[in-house]
């Protein structure tokens, strides 16, 4: 194996194009996949024909990314693919489609970000200050047709908390013709550790585009903040209002103790306003104590919902219960079908629905060590197994045309 990937990742002049074409699987689909190692090891990005059934494999296969963290956004037919550098310099390397393999289109560096998303035509990036000494954060605008950094500037994130502590962005999202940007407060030094002392208000900063100029600042205080870090918590449906959940995962300290006495719960943006409205859905009321980790919109108000039980609860978790959270009925339904709890070691968190109202494809991994795609029906509530991913952990599941 050492060799193959040596010739696909190096391309040394003992293996043949033709030998490496042959080996890749091709196909709309696209699957970030983490191969199986002690330490740890970059991305492998592999196209598969289908997700409800066969077979595919890092060996030999894909194109491996250049660094350990990598995170991925679909976005005019083109994928994504973001370094996060961990204090050091990121990147962006983008593809699009050819012959069902990704080719490369560009690759530049950029500074690590902590958030992301499209607007407009661009992708806007956010790097987000964590210390108190460093009262800016930076956000770049990367544009999607010309692939570079084409607007960039500052936000005094401390400035924004103005309660002694910093603004700290989960996400962003545009709603309208301006950009949503929950977030959550944190105390730090320059030696580290996170924590808040106002664990029980939800915040989203509205900036104008491409200005970023804030306008102003949308509060409730009926749940904690509003999505986790490096999560999109909110989630815009068709008739343009926007639904935002709380993990109510705020923390005392670094030490990690929950310090919020607000519920998991989903509250509301009516579209074309910037205020929440009176709509309110207590999650863990109805799960029986369960809260949302994340969620993938599906269509027609429904989203599949990952859930992580009380005692499993923490700031940085992935839930392995999967329900299908109803937006109008206020309800959660537990899918069947899914694999058991304790066969699991990891459930994707970035994952495909094709917006048909009713399918999402979840990334599953086993203590076994074997991964699978399973097909999420949010109509009957069940779960069927498909592709099959040998030789590591998905990470993230997309489709290019």
């Amino acid at each position: 194996m050492a060799i193959a990937l040596g010739c696909l990742t190096l391309g040394l002049s003992a293996c043949s194009k033709d030998d490496n074409a042959d080996k890749r699987t091709r196909g709309n689909y696209v699957l970030a996949v983490s191969p199986v190692a002690a330490t740890g090891v970059a991305d492998y990005l592999i196209n598969a024909p289908s997700l409800e059934s066969g077979t595919i494999t890092t060996q030999g296969n894909g194109l491996e990314q250049d660094g350990t963290y990598r995170y991925y956004l679909t976005f005019k037919n083109k994928f994504f693919s973001m370094l996060y550098g961990q204090g050091n310099p990121g990147a962006v390397t983008a593809y699009n489609l050819q012959d069902g393999l990704l080719n490369k289109l560009t690759n530049f560096q950029t500074e690590t970000v902590q958030a992301f998303a499209p607007v407009d035509n661009d992708v806007l990036l956010m790097k987000i200050s964590r210390r108190l000494t460093t009262e800016e954060s930076q956000w770049y605008s990367v544009d999607a047709d010309e692939m570079v950094i084409t607007k960039s500037g500052k936000i005094n994130t401390k400035e924004l908390a103005g309660n002694g502590e910093m603004a700290f962005f989960s996400w962003i999202k545009q709603v309208g013709d301006k950009v949503f940007a929950p977030y959550f407060c944190i105390k730090t030094t320059d030696e580290g550790g996170w924590g808040t002392d106002y664990p029980d208000q939800a915040w989203i900063a509205v900036f104008s585009y491409p200005e970023m100029k804030l306008e102003k600042v949308i509060q409730d205080n009926r749940t904690s903040f509003i999505g986790r870090y490096f999560t999109d918590g909110l989630m815009k449906v068709e008739n343009g209002d926007v639904y935002a959940f709380s993990s109510s995962v705020a923390t005392k300290d670094a030490k990690g103790e929950f310090n919020s006495t607000k519920p998991s719960a989903i509250t509301r943006i009516k579209a074309g306003t910037t205020a929440f409205d009176d709509y309110y859905f207590n999650v863990e009321e109805a799960t029986n104590g369960y809260n949302i980790t994340n969620w993938t919109y599906v269509g027609n108000g429904k989203a599949v919902g990952l859930f992580t039980a009380q005692g499993e609860k923490g700031a940085y978790n992935v839930g392995t219960h999967v329900g299908i959270v109803d937006f109008s009925a206020k309800s959660v339904k537990w899918v069947t079908g899914f694999p058991e709890v304790g066969q699991i070691a990891n459930v994707t968190d970035n994952n495909y629905t094709p917006l048909d109202g009713k399918t999402a494809y979840i990334g599953v991994t086993l203590k076994s060590g074997v991964s699978y795609v399973y097909n999420i029906n949010a109509e009957t509530a069940t779960a069927t197994q498909g592709l099959t991913v040998e030789g590591g952990t998905i990470t993230a599941i997309s489709r290019l045309d």
